[in-house]
């Protein structure tokens, strides 16, 4: 960070904490006047006895040692040894880190990191003092990375609920189930509030109505922290909660993930901010920036905010986290330096690859005094005073502290009871004609789809993993699925079949599908249209030719543009992401339980009413906010209009480079041989030689896929070019992959090399040799970054050549979170 970038940060902080909290007016766009924005007194009562305790502690602290506690580092980059070298403040895991270098973990896995992590951080070193850590994890819908652990909807299933109450002891739960792993404090609830639906976090955040996520707020909060003032406030079946992510990531224009909130401070107060004073009046110790911006100013920059309005005027006494290097976005900063964050009032740096480095250049700014020691002393002080009050001082390793170890809790049917209540609570029916549902025992039921079988697609994002692909029924032990559970409420009169296919004509058919599962900008959306790989609208037009009732349960993570698929059934659930429980989807199908659930998103009548939000001018949805049918208030549905809006082609999803014949946006598309290249547009194209063909084929739509043919006359190559380059840094950690879903009709003898800008291509053949038919090959970003490629500009994003006779269809090429079974990078 420059001089000059500095001077303008403190000058930033200093506003905040002066001017501004006298009433001044805002000076400039991304500056709020806190004298505007409601007061919240904290909760939590003075301590003498433990703030005398915390002074002695900070007291005895080297400066090293703070510096230490504002850095929280990543599992899969930092070791037991490392923590008690740094005086590391605390460690988290991210999407795809568990203990042991594993993407997830079992119970017994996360306790023994916990003890590993914890007693390194308990060594004595000298007179400093002992300083144990404390464990972050994104457990969003329940202890999401524990392996058998309990799933539950996601938030914008338990938004359909409207029941705070049932919150309160989710928020138990999931707080328990940590406990028995050794962790203590999740970066959960979501607190935004969702005005563009596009947004690739939709999901995360339980209604457009900021009435709803503040009537959740603090009923949530108390479930994860208990009560303040109760004995076992932040302790036994409690840990810390962190209220995320403060403040307009729900408001974004356009729905971008860390994009630009432009409303007026009112609109960001009133709509966007209605979770926090709720959340803060119930004691929450955590507050995470985000990563979005408010009229160009960066969050965990925006010292009016974080200091001025957080800490100053609503009273907050916790400390405040960064996202995971969220602070390298500011203006001057790296991953590796950035002051500036700290100044304008953020505490604790989550920097999870970047943390040793970021740990000296820290250091340096106490030592040259542009990060003020007092700023320090605040921001360490903030963090020790929450570790006091959770216990971690006192309550020796996670295994011996209360719950630790009880692994009959982890998914224990007490729990999973609660879950399945969450479920049947959550359902929304859209359509039901003709008394299609409740489904009757006896009738021959043909349960179809893509997601009738699948824990992945009825779970979604961050469940184990990240994105929540690349996983196996065993990892999820316990568990569920609708289709089984649809099954086993039948009698025996059922068919599972995903396929589709059936033996016996059935009565009735229940197709279930939807989303891929995704998380953060993986989901952004350009529309609102539904783009299915799996074209579960064909299942439900021949069962209805057939003669057979159709029943849609249709699985995502947000209001999508489904009219076709809501013609062609009789009768149309919204089941969101319902997580581990499919039981509680087959109790209301078959009638033990009515459909309470109301839409916590108003539905677009297009796909093109991406930002419909109640209460606005011209609010005209296809079904509104607060709308659900049930069987003791039926209604029918007429025959819906199947024009999209959409003009000129829908397009393409985020990280998506081709699907449904369509090249990504900004990327074009070129064949290349000895020497010369041509560009591929719509219809065939050849390479001047020959030795490339390219044509338009059919997978499950027309002209939806693209036929590469390699004559063997030389070596040729089909490029994707992007101009201006892209920037896919953050994705190259690890986490992303590229995904090629391909036939391989031929393979030629030579390799077939997946290569990204100049770097050396990784050969694909050996793995499509594994499989027939259509398949999805992987290769990690990592991979590209680790040959030298500029991960932050890549003008080539893709090139596949060989020198062999080969012939190749692919319907789709995209980013998506890397698999077990990616190609080796060597």
């Amino acid at each position: 960070m420059g001089s000059r970038s500095r001077a303008r940060l403190r000058i930033l902080a200093a506003g905040a904490s002066a001017g501004l909290l006298m009433g001044a007016p805002a000076v400039a766009a991304g500056v709020a006047d806190p004298s505007v924005w409601p007061v919240v007194a904290d909760p939590v009562p003075a301590d003498p006895a433990l703030e005398a305790r915390l002074a002695a502690i900070l007291g005895r602290m080297s400066v090293e040692q703070k510096v230490g506690q504002v850095i929280q580092a990543d599992v899969a980059s930092v070791t037991p040894d490392d923590v008690a070298r740094y005086h590391l403040g605390s460690i988290l895991n991210g999407g795809n880190s568990a203990p042991g270098g594993k993407r997830y973990a079992t119970g017994p896995e996360w306790l023994a990191g916990a003890d590993a992590f914890y007693e390194a951080s308990v060594r004595p070193q000298g007179k400093l003092p002992v300083i144990p850590i404390i464990w972050g994890s994104d457990a969003v819908h329940g202890h999401s990375k524990a392996i058998g652990a309990t799933l539950f909807p996601h938030n914008i299933g338990l938004g359909a609920m409207r029941d705070p109450e049932l919150m309160r002891k989710i928020g138990t739960v999931t707080a328990t189930e940590m406990r028995v792993t050794g962790l203590d404090w999740t970066f959960a609830p979501t607190l935004a509030v969702v005005r563009d639906d596009r947004w690739g976090r939709s999901y995360e955040g339980f209604s457009e109505d900021p009435a709803v996520v503040a009537s959740y707020a603090g009923p949530f909060v108390e479930g994860l922290q208990g009560k303040v003032g109760a004995a076992d406030w932040l302790k036994g079946p409690h840990i810390v909660a962190t209220a995320k992510h403060f403040v307009g990531d729900g408001g974004t224009t356009n729905g971008k993930d860390q994009g630009d909130n432009d409303a007026p401070e009112a609109e960001l107060r009133d709509v966007q901010a209605a979770g926090y004073p709720p959340a803060l009046k119930a004691g929450v110790q955590s507050v995470m920036a985000s990563y979005s911006s408010w009229q160009g100013a960066k969050m965990h920059g925006n010292a009016s905010l974080l200091t001025g309005v957080l800490k100053g005027r609503m009273g907050f006494g916790g400390f405040v986290v960064g996202d995971w290097n969220g602070h390298g976005q500011l203006p001057g900063c790296s991953p590796t330096d950035c002051p500036g964050a700290l100044v304008a009032g953020m505490d604790m740096f989550m920097a999870p690859d970047s943390w040793k480095a970021l740990h000296a250049s820290t250091l340096k700014a106490v030592q040259a005094g542009t990060l003020p020691m007092a700023r320090l002393d605040d921001a360490v002080a903030r963090i020790l005073r929450v570790k006091l009050r959770a216990g971690v001082f006192d309550d020796g390793k996670p295994s011996a502290r209360p719950f630790g170890g009880k692994f009959e809790l982890l998914g224990g049917p007490a729990h999973r009871a609660i879950a399945r209540q969450a479920v049947r609570q959550s359902l929304v029916l859209l359509k039901n004609d003709g008394g299609a549902l409740p489904l009757k025992p006896g009738q021959k039921l043909l349960v179809a789809g893509d997601g009738a079988d699948s824990f992945m697609k009825q779970s979604g994002g961050w469940t184990l993993t990240w994105q929540g692909t690349g996983l196996k029924r065993e990892d999820f032990p316990g568990a569920t699925t609708i289709g089984a559970a649809l099954v086993a409420a039948a009698g025996g009169a059922a068919e599972l079949r995903p396929d589709g296919n059936y033996t016996a004509k059935p009565d009735v058919a229940v197709v279930v599908f939807g989303e891929d599962p995704y998380a953060e900008f993986q989901g952004d959306l350009p529309d609102l249209a539904f783009r299915d790989r799996a074209d579960s609208l064909a299942l439900l037009k021949r069962y209805r030719a057939a003669g057979v009732r159709t029943v849609a349960v249709f699985l995502s993570g947000r209001p999508l543009w489904v009219n076709p698929w809501i013609n062609a059934a009789d009768a149309f659930v919204a089941a969101w992401l319902p997580g581990s429980e499919g039981g509680g989807v087959a109790d209301v199908l078959f009638g033990k339980a009515d459909f309470t659930g109301k839409l916590p998103f108003s539905w677009p009548r297009t796909a093109t009413q991406t930002r419909l939000n109640v209460g606005d001018p011209g609010y005209d949805p296809l079904f509104a906010f607060g709308y659900g049918l049930s069987y003791a208030r039926p209604g029918r549905v007429a025959s819906l209009s199947e024009d999209s809006g959409i003009v000129g082609g829908a397009g393409q999803p985020a990280g998506t480079w081709f699907q449904r014949g369509k090249i990504g946006t900004g990327l074009a598309m070129e064949l290349a041989a000895a020497g010369a290249s041509v560009p591929v547009a719509a219809g065939p194209a050849a390479t001047a030689n020959g030795w490339l063909r390219t044509a338009p084929v059919d997978r499950n739509a027309q002209e939806d896929s693209v036929r590469l043919t390699w004559s063997g006359g030389g070596p040729a190559q089909v490029v994707l070019r992007s101009a201006p380059p892209i920037d896919i840094a953050r994705e190259s950690n690890g986490e992303l992959s590229i995904e090629i879903d391909v036939s391989a009709d031929t393979l030629g003898t030579a390799p077939l090399l997946l290569g990204m800008g100049d770097a050396r291509g990784i050969d694909l053949a050996p793995a499509l040799r594994r499989g027939t038919g259509w398949q999805t090959v992987s290769v990690r970003l990592s991979c590209f970054a680790a040959r030298g490629v500029d991960m932050t500009k890549v003008a080539v994003p893709l090139r596949l050549s060989t020198s062999a006779a080969t012939d190749l269809r692919v319907s789709r090429i995209a980013l998506g979170s890397t698999a077990a079974g990616a190609v080796s990078c060597d």
